[in-house]
């Protein structure tokens, strides 16, 4: 494995590119540079492109290249057209977005993402945002905590384990991730502790980063941005991700409502290329775990 790779291990390599269609002398995009394997492969398909990759993480930057064809922005994936603009660029080819956190990420104890490490409970991906994952395990209040657990982990206890952390900061300052667990211990279903977990972290961290406003903005922006012809590739981790983008491709929308004008025509701008999300094989599954609840849509602009 290289050391790109054990950064962050590319999920759905071959069938991400193959989505994109590449064309030799296209501007594509990797809203989520990570570990440079995706924008890697895209310039291998490329002679006279460019690819303009994104990543608000500063430690993948290190993972950069010395490729004239390649431009990386330090930002949040979510500016993406004004990033772009600042570029000159006012329509690409393409726009990839691998999303979730990087191998990088869960496994640098002191970011706060994993279970397996006590930590400070960081969480951050922009290490350079003031806020933290123990500003919102301190302060939220139950009602707001209970809307998070459930809403972004689809945690079915939300209300008794919001109640819980309320009395137990109360009694001690959450500040590491043992704290956390620790303090949760109470209403975590020893039978399936290690996913019930994973959903209270995956709450934290879909709220701390906006994950779902960024989301909508990127593809909002994606929308506007792609040339007709041009693809939009969204490999998502969980369920509420996937629906967004579903819809979107679908409908236009993040509801999921076909919108048509008064001479009842379509108004929608995009085409799914495909009906049902394209799901690693198990040969991936197996070589990376963490590719097990990848599912990737792509949709084409009309």
């Amino acid at each position: 494995m290289t050391v790109l790779e054990m950064y962050h291990r590319p999920v759905l390599l071959s069938e991400s590119i193959n989505g994109l269609n590449i064309t030799d002398g296209g501007i594509y995009v990797d809203a989520t540079y990570g570990g440079g394997g995706h924008t890697n492969a895209i310039l291998e398909k490329l002679k006279n492109g460019r690819v303009i990759a994104f990543d608000q993480d500063k430690d993948a930057l290190a993972n950069s290249n010395s490729d004239s064809r390649l431009t990386i922005l330090h930002s949040n994936f979510r500016y993406l057209a004004a990033q772009l603009s600042a570029k000159g660029i006012d329509k690409v080819d393409g726009i990839l977005a691998d999303l979730g956190i990087s191998s990088h990420q869960i496994d640098t104890p002191e970011r706060g993402f994993s279970t397996r490490f006590d930590a400070p409970l960081d969480m951050r991906m922009n290490s350079e945002s003031a806020l933290t994952a123990a500003y919102i395990i301190n302060t939220y209040p139950a009602g707001k905590l209970q809307k998070m657990f459930s809403e972004y982990g689809e945690i079915t206890n939300a209300a008794n384990l919001s109640r819980v952390l309320e009395k137990a900061r109360t009694v001690k300052h959450i500040r590491t991730t043992g704290d956390l667990i620790e303090a949760i211990k109470p209403c975590t279903p020893p039978q399936s502790a290690h996913k019930y977990l994973a959903q209270v972290f995956q709450s934290l961290r879909i709220e701390l980063n906006e994950e779902v406003d960024a989301l909508k903005d990127l593809l909002r922006q994606s929308e506007a941005m792609l040339n007709k012809g041009g693809r939009l590739v969204v490999i998502s981790y969980h369920s509420l991700e996937d629906r967004l983008v579903k819809n979107f491709m679908r409908s236009g929308n993040f509801e999921g409502i076909p919108q048509k004008n008064m001479y009842g025509h379509d108004l929608r701008t995009m085409e799914p290329v495909t009906k049902k999300p394209i799901l690693p094989n198990e040969e991936e599954i197996t070589g990376n775990s963490r590719a097990r609840s990848a599912k990737m849509r792509i949709a084409e602009k009309l």
